[in-house]
This record gives structure tokens, C-alpha cells and sequence, in this order.
């Protein structure tokens, strides 16, 4: 039986510079590159993919920047929901928090379901609700364990995809460039893709601007290390490492990978039908090679699981903390876990599971959809904070020099990143794919709003009155 320390809510730091590391870089490399990186090329071609993929990690890296001078400055498990709460206004930080916890509890459930369909391929016979709920009690148990536990599986599920995107930029370049000799004994095509039918933007500029989302889904996750860092050894000194190296290093994974991909596959022929990856492997004639990035993508879908389970947690616990949910999450387990938040977290991700196989036509789209338009509204939430932050603080008589981390080229950064998220968004109008998102996410934000207002104001305040009188007496 867990026991649980009502005294104690605050949260061990366990995790090391290693972790932090491969929590941030890991959780970039999903299903978004795996597969989605085909739609991207088929859409904007080998030019405008390569393009989009470059503004979207000049974004990431906006994000990351304003990121890392509030979580180093102010370690958190609650990251980006109270750097809003503190600097924006405690309505939007309430309304961020439960809408990325929201994002996170729907997409755990809809990533045990992709998983369950991915290992059809190797045993059909198994129903797709037994691998789910596998699955979910594997990441589950992880989780409850202790961060350090789900610290170390990420690390090495991060491995895993780091170097396999690090083996495919290497066979893929040699079969390029004639290294390697292609099925069929087909000629290296060297950089002829981004010469023919078409050339570098075969749709145009603006088809570019319009698989900006989609490329921004599969930046997602970054933010995870803001999470993280309120459970790490000594966050001051590995944040600021960790930061900078992600950045830099999935720059570069990313815009290899697509450059490769557009060099080796003919953007009228790539699609969401197949992975761009197995494509690309089979052709240079890798046995297996469909087997490999089946268990790759399996492991991308466990490891967005993971963090995602880790995060919507964290997350609710940091709500409760901040009177913003029910007082009875933020209680920790004898191993410093969360884990009334951590149930009421992976029921939710049953719940989204349930209607992705019922409803798999209406609501799953829509839980897709949303999280999208979330992730968007988060990332420009911690641009705003880093923004009012650096005024505040300078305005408080505080000194550049001393914070660990600054965010260069201030107030641009965040002006820009902000400023261009919006237009992303605006964008989705235009895509009727992704129209839902707004239609679905901003009657949300409406609703959380008004539900602050109306019941959690109110509570706060007589939590405040209540504490004042005690320490007045005491």
C-alpha cells in the first residue's frame, strides 16, 4: 500500500545533466518527423520542406531562448503555467495549465492507440486494446516508480532515435552522393530532386507558410525540459547547457534528415501513405528495413507516452499547488510522486483511448486538432512570460549580469516568436484539416476563463484570507 507525506509537496530532484539532455532532444523526434515529414515534402516540395523545417526550429529556438532565462532563473515543475500565472495574470496561467494538461492526458491515450496499431504489423492476431492497455500499465507503473525512473527510460528511448536519425543522415547522404548503390542499380541522384518537376518550390512560397503547423508539431516537446528542471540536480548549472545543445543538435538532425529525404524521394511520390524513412531505407535496399523503423516509430510513440504521462502529472500537480485544482493532487507518494495526479492523469488517457476507437471520424480528430492549436497558445504564453519577466525584473533594480541565462537580442526574441505564432495560428483558417483546432480550442480557452472568474478567484482569495489569519495569530 502507497503511503503519502501530507506535509511534504515538494518534489525530489533526482534527475541528472544526462536526462535533462535527452528529455528535450528525445522529445522532438516523434510520428511528427517519422511520418509526417512526407505530407511536408509532398506539400511544399524538397526546397520548401527543407525551408519550413528551418523557420520552424528558428522558432523552437525563439521559444527555447525565453525558456531557458525563466526556468533557470525560476526552476519548476510548473514551468510555463506559473511563469503565466506570475507574470502574465493568474486567469492565463490557470487557462494555460489545464489546457496543457488537457493536450497531454488526450495525446498519452491516442499514442497507446497508434502504438497498439503499429505492432499489428508483428502479431495481427492481438487486439490493439490488449498492446494498449500493456502498454499503459508499463508507462504507468514507470511513472509511479520515481522521476528518476521515468528519467532513465526516456534517456535511453531518446537513444534509440537520436541514433537512428544519426544512421539515416549517414546511409541516406552515401546513397545520395553514389556511396552507396540504390536498388535496381539506379543512378545517385545527387541534388537532381531539387532541380526537376518543379524545382525548389514546385507549389510555391505560400504552400511553405501553410505546413508551418504541421512542421511545428513535430518541434513539440522541447518544452519538456522546463518541466523537468524543477526536478533536477542543480538546474542553474545543467539548463543552460542542456538548452543551447538542443538547439543546435535538432536544428541540424531535423534539416539533415528532410534534406536527405528531399534528395533521395521525388516530392510528387511522398505522402502520409508511407514513412518517407522506410521508403528511402528500402530503396537503398536495408534488410528489414521496414521492420527497423517499425520498432523506431513504436519507440517514438512510447517515449511521447512517457514524457506526456510525466508532464500532464507535473502539471496537475502544480495546479493543486497553486489552488488552481483539487487540494488533494498535490499530495506526494513515500517516493516523492504525485500520484493522485498521476491516476487522475492516465484515466483521462483511457477516456481519449475509448473515444479514439468509438469516435475515431469525430472527437479523435478533434483531440488532434486541439492539441495542435494548444501547443501553439503554450509556446506563445512562454515568450509573453519571458517578455514581462525581463521587464519586471529590470524594473525591480535587477542586474543582467546576473542571471545565468538571458535571452539574447531582448525584446526581439520574444516579440518575434510571439508575433509569428500568431500568424501560424491565423493560418490555420486556411487549412480546413486544421480549421478545427480554433473552432474547438478557443470556445476552451473561453470556458477556462470564465471558470476562473466564476469559481477559482474566488477560492484563492479565501485561501489567501484564511492563511493571513492564521500567521496573524500565530
Amino acid at each position: 500500500m502507497t503511503n503519502f507525506d501530507d506535509k511534504n509537496t515538494e518534489l525530489r530532484r533526482t534527475m541528472k545533466s544526462r536526462h535533462l539532455f535527452m528529455i528535450a532532444l528525445g522529445g522532438v523526434i516523434g510520428t511528427g518527423l517519422f511520418n509526417g515529414s512526407g505530407f511536408i515534402i509532398g506539400q511544399a516540395g524538397p526546397g520548401g520542406s527543407v525551408l519550413a523545417f528551418m523557420i520552424g526550429g528558428l522558432l523552437m529556438y525563439f521559444v527555447m531562448l525565453c525558456l531557458g532565462e525563466l526556468a533557470v532563473a525560476m526552476p519548476s515543475s510548473g514551468s510555463f503555467q506559473e511563469y503565466a500565472t506570475k507574470f502574465i495574470n493568474p486567469a492565463t496561467g490557470f487557462t494555460i495549465g489545464w489546457l496543457y494538461w488537457f493536450s497531454w492526458a488526450n495525446s498519452v491515450g491516442l499514442e497507446f492507440t497508434t502504438a497498439g496499431m503499429t505492432m499489428q504489423r508483428w502479431l495481427p492476431g492481438v487486439p490493439v486494446w490488449v498492446w494498449c492497455l500493456t502498454f499503459g500499465v508499463t508507462i504507468f507503473v514507470i511513472n509511479a516508480l520515481s522521476a528518476r525512473s521515468y528519467a532513465e527510460t526516456e534517456f535511453w528511448f531518446s537513444s534509440i532515435k537520436v541514433s537512428a536519425i544519426v544512421a539515416f543522415i549517414i546511409l541516406g547522404g552515401a546513397a545520395m552522393f553514389g556511396l552507396i548503390d540504390l536498388k535496381g542499380n539506379e543512378s545517385a541522384p545527387f541534388l537532381s530532386n531539387f532541380t526537376n518537376n518543379g524545382g525548389l518550390f514546385p507549389n510555391g512560397i505560400g504552400a511553405v507558410l501553410l505546413t508551418l503547423v504541421t512542421v511545428n508539431y513535430s518541434f513539440q516537446g522541447t518544452e519538456l525540459v522546463g518541466i523537468a528542471s524543477g526536478e533536477s540536480e542543480d538546474p542553474a548549472k545543467t539548463l543552460p547547457g542542456s538548452i543551447r545543445n538542443i538547439i543546435w543538435r535538432t536544428m541540424v538532425f531535423f534539416v539533415l534528415a528532410i534534406f536527405v529525404l528531399s534528395a533521395l524521394i521525388p516530392w510528387e511520390q511522398a505522402g502520409l501513405g508511407k514513412s518517407p524513412f522506410v521508403v528511402v531505407l528500402d530503396n537503398i535496399g536495408i534488410p528489414y528495413a521496414a521492420d527497423i523503423m517499425n520498432f523506431v516509430i513504436l519507440t517514438a510513440l512510447l517515449s511521447v507516452a512517457n514524457s506526456g504521462l510525466y508532464a500532464g502529472t507535473r502539471m496537475l500537480w502544480s495546479l493543486s499547488r497553486n489552488d488552481m485544482a483539487p487540494a488533494f493532487l498535490k499530495k506526494l507518494s513515500s517516493r516523492g510522486i504525485p500520484l493522485y495526479a498521476l491516476i487522475m492523469t492516465i484515466s483521462v488517457s483511457a477516456l481519449s483511448l475509448l473515444t479514439s476507437v468509438f469516435a475515431a471520424e469525430t472527437v479523435y480528430l478533434w483531440l488532434i486538432s486541439i492539441s495542435g492549436f494548444i501547443t501553439i497558445i503554450v509556446w506563445m504564453s512562454i515568450c509573453a512570460s519571458q517578455f514581462f519577466f525581463r521587464k519586471q525584473y529590470l524594473n525591480n533594480g535587477g542586474k543582467l549580469e546576473d542571471l545565468k541565462f538571458r535571452t539574447p537580442l531582448y525584446p526581439f526574441v520574444p516579440i518575434a516568436g510571439f508575433v509569428i505564432y500568431g500568424i501560424i495560428i491565423i493560418s490555420l483558417f486556411f487549412i480546413p484539416e486544421q480549421r478545427l483546432g480554433i473552432y474547438c480550442g478557443v470556445p476552451l480557452i473561453i470556458a477556462c476563463y470564465a471558470f476562473y472568474y466564476a469559481k477559482v478567484k474566488r477560492k484563492i482569495n479565501t485561501n489567501r484570507q484564511s492563511e493571513n489569519e492564521i500567521s496573524k495569530t500565530s
